[in-house]
């Protein structure tokens, strides 16, 4: 039970890092090739990733019958 906690935060964490990045690299595309420089896209664009990222980990960690598989191939 403790280890696939561990694996739910490993996963929140990384999950909700690279929408943040993203959302902060899209901010900063938007920013300066639409509006001359501003800082509200990058801001917006930052806090779109966080709030997609919680989002995402209170959803995993609400459905604890969610099973996460990976596929193996038969040789």
């Amino acid at each position: 039970m403790a280890e696939d906690h561990g694996r739910k935060w490993d996963r929140c964490l990384a999950d909700t890092a690279v929408k943040t990045v993203t959302g902060l690299g899209v901010g900063i595309v938007f920013s300066v090739l639409f509006f001359k420089r501003r800082t509200w896209p990058v801001s917006f664009g930052s806090g779109l990733g966080l709030g997609m990222g919680y989002t995402n980990c209170q959803h995993d960690f609400r459905s604890p019958y969610l099973i996460h598989g990976r596929m193996v191939k038969e040789q």
